[in-house]
Order: structure tokens, then sequence, then C-alpha cells
């Protein structure tokens, strides 16, 4: 993802003390590091616990940002360190709740989304719980790239995995999922073969 300009900006300002452009950064980028964390935690209160622990963390970190990677791939990694963070120091209960998309279910199913409000509700609930299911190695690989839209080389970067390890993570978590949904919850080589 090349650096975007605007982004340069702001850091830059922000790096030199002005509080207007931090508070313009964090602002523009917040929403996709919420879903993110969302996404990672499977309810509201722990993403809300480290949305706030990854933008801490952003804030601390801005004077080593040094632009070899576009903010947004940095911050997401910020990001998803917190989120795995939080989770490893909470018990956490799943609770449903309505994701900000649907890609993750129609990708795992093999289907094209639907025009129903109703069968779309449903849909997101389901890729709720599947996800709350997924072990965290194939969970942030998933979705970074279905949610947050990074390429292969981005989430490489993010999770400190080699690029042909997140190909791998992303097809097994996508199978992983595609099975959750379908009623199968063991894993693939618990299952009998036929």
């Amino acid at each position: 993802m090349a650096p975007d300009p605007d982004d340069l900006r702001l850091i830059t300002a922000a790096q030199r003390g002005d509080r207007r452009a931090l508070d313009a950064l964090l602002q523009k980028h917040q929403a996709r590091i919420y879903a993110i964390c969302r996404r990672l935690a499977g309810n509201d209160a722990d993403a809300l616990d480290a949305t706030q622990e990854a933008l801490i963390a952003i804030v601390r970190g801005l004077d080593r940002f040094d632009g070899r990677a576009a903010f947004t791939t940095w911050s997401y990694r910020v990001a998803t360190n917190a989120c795995l963070d939080e989770l490893r120091r909470r018990s956490r209960r799943p609770q449903p709740g309505l994701p900000d998309h649907e890609d993750i279910a129609d990708e795992a199913l093999g289907r094209r989304p639907s025009l129903d409000p109703g069968e779309t509700v449903t849909a997101r609930i389901d890729v709720d719980h599947a996800l709350a299911q997924l072990p965290e190695e194939f969970k942030a690989p998933v979705v970074l790239r279905d949610l947050a839209g990074l390429d292969y080389a981005e989430i490489a970067e993010v999770l400190d995995l080699a690029p042909g390890t997140v190909r791998s993570r992303i097809a097994r978590g996508r199978g992983r999922l595609a099975d959750i949904m379908a009623g199968n919850h063991s894993p693939p080589d618990e299952r009998q073969r036929t």
C-alpha cells in the first residue's frame, strides 16, 4: 500500500508536536482500527478496550514511525497486537453482534450476497459466531484480508509472518470458517474421511 500523502503530512506535524494533526490522524483511522478489533475480539467491550490501547500505543510510538510502511499497515499491526494482548488478558464471552461486512461469510460459503435484509443480518451473526470459534492463528489473517482489505505482503508485515504462511493461514482459516458455518465444528483432521 502506497503511503497516503495526507497521512504523511499529519504524521510529520504530529511528530513536531501539533496536537490538531495528531487528533486528525487518529480520527481518520479510528473507525478502521475499531473494525479490526471488533472482528478479532468478537464483542464490543473487548474491541473498545483494544481500540483504546491501540490508539494509545500509536500515540506513544508515533515518534518511531519511519514511513517504511504505510501508516495504515503500521497502525493495523499495532491494533492487531493490542487486540490480541487484550484477549490474552481477559477471559471473554462471545456476544452476538453485527459486523460491518459479510465478505467472509460469502467467501467461506461461496455465495453471492443476499438482498434480503433478514438473511443479511442472520449471515452477519453467523459470521461473528464462526469467527469467535476460529483459532487465533487463522482469525487475524482472515480479518486483515477480508475486512481491512490488506494484501498478503501487508498482512505478512503486520503479523510478522512469511507471505506464504499468510496465504496458507488465510486459505485454511476460510476453510475452517466454511466448516464451522456448515455445522462441522471439529478441526478437519479430526473428522472422518469418506
